[in-house]
């Protein structure tokens, strides 16, 4: 499929007023679809940027459609380190005459994207698209997670219309459903109602306060990787690193803990697209929220050139160490850790027989507290919350 017609290349305007003064500055070192270019060539890409401009289920938040342009123009100054990693920028998605059509775009877009291994980063519009993002991943045939990093769980009022704050519950009633699980990332007590908590727990979906994660965010990092797809949105972040957000909240994660978290996105093998959403702007000082958003988007290309085959399989078994704990009157609980990264995993091949639909999903993430934990003879939340999943 010519995804071409999808996309409105970057305008040459954009580029001229950048700063671009050095050879290995990302804006002079990518490829880059400008006015007047001939569509590039995707077979030897690793990661595209794509933008999107849709902001019509954005809930007051007018303005979040230029996004892309703002955020794009952060990240072309800043330095290209990455030798091997080929990079594109493919414009903005064609809006269309209704969101729909947007999100068809969009789906076609990423769906050619996959097919070539390419990692999408989409930039820009509103949270919603995070709906058309998951139902690429209905042609692949797979169970896919979502970890999304936002203040709120989107999941709205029963039978509400699809926009940036109900998306999640479109997604998790979309049929056929490919969701084996959803993690939210930082939402905050006062904006989530008592309900969609105890929701969430009858799902037996992950989330993780604000206050907690952030005294630790390290604890983010096997959160993070279990997932297919990572949504971000602008106003999980407090005030003073993203103005450029209409309703902003004084409390959220910093610039720092996002580029953690980021870099945490682009280390993961098994993250396939990764969005930034709902900054606007039209709210921004001094470019400060673009610039946070341009910076995590560089620390996610930075984890992804790190990135190393440590996801456990039949094949690589010998990398692993393994660990068995036995707890009275409980089953053995498997551990595994590899033995160059040292990254920990949950191995819960051997208790489903549906492998060809749980495959992917037979070993969690996890962390060296978790193996801690089972060896006080208690049972970790992750190993008790994914055996009910899979059994």
């Amino acid at each position: 499929m010519d995804i071409s017609t999808f996309l409105n290349p970057v305008r040459q305007s954009l580029i001229e007023n950048v700063r671009l003064r050095h050879p290995r500055q990302i804006g002079n070192s990518i490829v880059i679809f400008k006015e007047g270019d001939v569509f590039p060539a995707l077979d030897e890409m690793d990661i595209a940027i794509i933008g999107v401009e849709e902001e019509r289920l954005a809930i007051d938040n007018e303005g979040c459609g230029r996004g892309a342009d703002a955020i794009r123009a952060a990240l072309y100054p800043l330095f290209n380190h990455w030798r091997g990693i080929n990079i594109v920028d493919l414009g903005n998605i064609k809006t269309g005459f209704e969101v729909k059509d947007t999100y068809f775009a969009l789906n076609k877009v990423m769906m050619t994207l996959l097919k070539f291994h390419i990692v999408p980063v989409i930039i820009g519009g509103s949270h919603d698209l995070t709906f058309p993002i998951y139902q690429v991943y209905e042609h692949i045939g797979k169970l896919v997670n979502i970890t999304s990093i936002d203040p709120r769980f989107d999941i709205g009022a029963d039978n509400e219309a699809i926009n940036s704050d109900s998306f999640m519950s479109h997604i998790i009633l979309h049929k056929p459903c490919y969701l084996f699980n959803y993690t939210n990332i930082g939402y905050q007590n006062y904006y989530v109602d008592k309900d969609s908590i105890a929701l969430m727990k009858q799902l037996l979906f992950d989330s993780y306060r604000l206050g907690l994660v952030k005294e630790d965010i390290e604890m983010t990092e096997p959160l993070i990787r279990n997932a297919d797809i990572v949504t971000i949105d602008a106003s999980a972040f407090r005030a003073s690193d993203m103005p450029g957000v209409k309703n902003v909240s004084p409390n959220g994660f910093s610039g720092v803990e996002g580029c953690v978290m980021t870099r945490y996105a682009g280390l993961n093998q098994k993250v396939s697209s990764i969005g930034f959403f709902n900054y606007n702007p039209l709210f921004d000082v001094n470019s400060l929220g673009a610039n946070n958003l341009a910076e995590m988007v560089w620390y996610f290309i930075d984890g992804f050139s790190f990135r190393q085959n440590d996801f456990p399989t039949e094949k690589n078994r010998d990398d692993f160490t393994r660990y068995i704990v036995q707890l009275e009157n409980f089953e053995d609980i498997v551990f595994l850790c590899h033995k160059i990264t040292e990254r920990w995993w949950i191995d819960l091949s051997i208790k489903n027989e549906d492998k060809e639909r749980y495959e992917r999903h037979h070993f969690i993430p996890c962390s060296k507290l978790d193996y801690d934990i089972a060896m006080r003879s208690e049972v970790p939340d992750r190993w008790w919350q994914f055996y009910q999943k899979i059994m």
